[in-house]
């Protein structure tokens, strides 16, 4: 059974950062494109970021671009979003994702992903 299990959100001040981490156990890591999702009170479950099996590939919402990042160590089975210049609308629960098909390169659909951690939550103050 695969487990993803996220770490590192938290309460930060607008322009601060966070890197948020995703250990994951149970297959083997580096045959599968990872992603995080967030999903803010009141909202639907959105795509934040994704990154490809081999980790050559990333993949952003327009609203991300430039300010996070997302990487990969498959030596620890782990995934990484770093989170710069944060603002208060990207407030929300995280969750990390791990895709249901080895070998994928571009993968940024929320039905995609078989495997969904438990979520960590992001509040950005003002």
């Amino acid at each position: 059974q695969v487990q993803l299990v996220e770490t590192g959100g938290g309460l930060v001040q607008a322009g601060g950062s966070l890197r948020l981490s995703c250990a994951a156990s149970g297959r083997t890591f580096s045959w599968y494109a990872m992603g995080w999702f967030r999903q803010a009170p009141g909202k639907e479950r959105e795509f934040v970021a994704a990154i490809s099996w081999r980790g050559d590939r990333t993949y952003y919402t327009d609203s991300v671009k430039g300010r996070f990042t997302i990487s990969r160590d498959n030596a620890k089975n782990t995934v990484y979003l770093q989170m710069n210049t944060l603002k208060p609308e990207d407030t929300a629960v995280y969750y990390c994702a791990a895709d249901s098909t080895p070998s994928r390169t571009r993968v940024t659909g929320l039905y995609d992903y078989e495997y969904w951690g438990q979520g960590t939550q992001v509040t950005v103050s003002s």
